[in-house]
């Protein structure tokens, strides 16, 4: 046999080899791929989750028998998954397949998952539908059952008690706590009284969203019992909601009654993780009749000043007669104690010009701008908060953390950004303004007590343009702040000199005035037409000047300034809580004076106001 033939005969054999391996390779993978595809149309069909096969369009290409069960109606001809299950093919074909997707049906909660059959997520998708309703039924069951703490304080109970008779005195404190332990009753709580006022109660948070539904009833509840005294009965009660531990609930329930009561009582404040609501807050703050706190704060604030090196006194931004009445009364204080005193004053609108003007011609007051201040501050520098609370209002609030030694004085209703960290807080919201507060400190320095007529003068304009001209939130210690500057050499003349206006200014508010619509029962809403520079006060002597009209109770005024945005004035007779609709608005102030300024247009916030108006007189 040749060498030829032998090496022919051996690739043969190795070619027949190679085919017979191809052969049975081919045969193999055609085995493969037909189980592969009977397992996978098996496991597809008998799948243990209920899945389906939409188009782009939503409509249904095929399901399984799981599926169907769930929804009986998918057999039907031309069925789109939305028709069936209320889901659009836009919650699947998207970009953004993070937020989990959770459908109910015949009291069943599915989550649904999708996986596509193309890369491009653009095509064909297979949903699959995980029962998670035990899942969801725990978690409720976790959240209804957590532990809400409260803690409820009757307002003013001395007073309450100290107006009645005495054979009415049990009668009237045993008819309030029976109305609070019955409502305790209602929601299932563990009531603990731990003093003559205060109670602290544990509920479960499933109630606590009725009473949430019910807008607190109790305290209308409350403010029906009979009473001796020239004022109802009412509660303020602190909720902390959604606190990790107890320690954490207790801090959450104990500020939302701090705030309850900086914001004058009668009212509800709920303290969530990152959240604080109001409920009620109808009542005129009750004002105290016993001076004793105004002097026990001039004790304490003379101390302050004598152990500083220095005094820094600065108000709100934009400041208002009665703010720089304030911080001139604190600056005479301070004064009086030999003290170094500085007034921050960066900018004014035109009703301060000619009191700044008649301050600073007189040369007895160093009036300073924000980089001076900051030059100046140390260590041992007292700064003097006066007629705001808020750290985004301040003029200076770069200043706030220079020093450890920080006073507040303020006659506002206190909101959640307040100045955490003051060594003396002075807040009374039963105060007309912070220059009542501060003419009654000045009352009680112990040095002498005279004051200059300019301040006494200033002093009694910022009571008077917070009353509106003793109108408004009058009490007895306001007219007596008012006698004590008198006596001081305060001039009405004088006074009512600063707040004399233009002729062309008060054409302009009877413009506006003219203009006004009553869109809802006692409720007049006018608009600033043009952006102006000093819109804020337009605003606010045209919302003064409505509540003199017959039959309104609250009046708003709206206009835009230089920038746009729209400045909200806001005024009521005491029916309604202003401060309330303007907080929700990003605003402040009390329950007859407030304001706000918010980036829509007029319109858009004039539709706030009055559904927020609707709301407040359904509650």
């Amino acid at each position: 046999m040749g060498e030829k033939t032998l090496k022919s005969r051996i690739e043969s054999y190795f070619n027949i080899g190679v085919n017979k391996k191809k052969e049975s390779m081919r045969a193999y993978t055609e085995h493969i791929v037909k189980a592969v595809d009977k397992t996978m149309s098996y496991s597809v069909a008998n799948h243990p989750l209920p899945l389906c096969l939409i188009d782009s369009d939503g409509m249904f290409l095929w399901f399984n028998k799981k599926f169907s069960d769930i929804y009986q109606d998918a057999e039907a001809a031309n069925a789109g998954i939305y028709k069936i299950t209320g889901l659009k093919p836009s919650d699947f074909f998207t970009e953004d397949l993070e937020k989990p997707i959770v459908v109910s049906h015949n009291g069943k909660t599915y989550r649904v998952v999708s996986s596509f059959v193309d890369e491009d997520k653009a095509n064909n998708a297979v949903l699959y539908w995980i029962d998670i309703t035990n899942y969801e039924l725990l978690k409720s069951l976790y959240k209804d059952e957590k532990n809400c703490f409260a803690y409820v304080s009757v307002d003013n109970y001395d007073e309450l008690i100290a107006s009645s008779p005495d054979e009415r005195k049990s009668i009237i404190a045993a008819e309030i706590e029976r109305t609070i332990r019955q409502w305790a009753t209602k929601i299932s709580a563990s009531v603990t009284r731990f003093r003559s006022y205060q109670y602290f109660i544990v509920f479960e948070y499933k109630h606590f969203e009725k009473l949430e539904a019910g807008k607190f009833s109790i305290l209308d509840e409350v403010r029906e019992i009979e009473t001796d005294a020239d004022f109802p009965a009412s509660l303020s009660i602190g909720i902390g909601v959604g606190g990790k531990t107890p320690q954490q609930m207790d801090e959450y329930a104990t500020a939302a009654l701090d705030l309850a009561l900086g914001r004058g009582g009668d009212q509800a404040v709920v303290k969530k993780v990152n959240k604080v609501e109001y409920y009620g807050g109808r009542l005129q703050t009750v004002e105290k009749r016993n001076k004793g706190k105004s002097r026990i704060m001039a004790h304490a604030l003379r101390q302050l000043i004598d152990q500083s090196s220095q005094v820094i006194i600065m108000g709100h931004k934009k400041p208002d007669m009665d703010s720089f009445g304030a911080a001139l009364g604190i600056c005479r204080f301070a004064k009086n104690r030999n003290k170094e005193v500085f007034v921050i004053i960066n900018s004014f609108n035109e009703t301060l010009t000619e009191m700044y003007n008649r301050a600073y011609d007189t040369g007895n007051y160093k009036f300073i701008k924000n980089e001076d201040a900051l030059e100046l501050v140390d260590k041992d520098t007292l700064v003097v908060i006066v007629d705001t609370h808020r750290t985004t209002l301040v003029e200076c609030p770069e200043l706030l953390t220079k020093t450890d030694k920080l006073v507040v004085i303020d006659h506002h209703r206190k909101t959640e950004d307040f100045i955490e960290n003051a060594t003396l807080t002075y807040m009374e919201a039963y105060a007309s303004s912070t220059s009542e507060l501060v003419t009654e400190i000045l009352q009680y320095t112990g040095d002498k007590k005279d004051i200059d007529k300019l301040e006494a003068e200033i002093l009694l304009a910022g009571i008077t343009v917070d009353t509106n001209r003793f109108s408004i939130k009058t009490g007895v210690r306001t007219f007596e702040a008012a006698s004590w500057l008198r006596r001081m050499g305060a001039d009405t003349a004088n006074v009512r000199q600063f707040f004399q206006t233009d002729i062309e200014s008060i054409k302009q508010k009877a413009k506006i005035i003219s203009n006004s619509v009553m869109p809802y029962p006692g409720v007049a809403i006018a608009v600033c037409e043009g952006k102006h520079v000093d819109v804020q006060v337009i605003n606010s002597r045209a919302a003064d000047e409505m509540l003199g009209i017959k039959g309104v109770k609250a009046s708003f005024v709206l206009g835009q300034n230089e920038e746009g945005t729209t400045v909200i004035s806001a005024r009521s007779l005491g029916e309604m809580n202003v401060q309330t609709i303007m907080e929700k608005l990003g605003g402040g102030g009390n329950l007859s004076k407030a304001g706000a300024q918010v980036e829509i247009s007029v319109e858009e916030a004039i539709q706030k106001i009055v559904e927020m108006i609707e709301e407040l007189d359904h509650k």
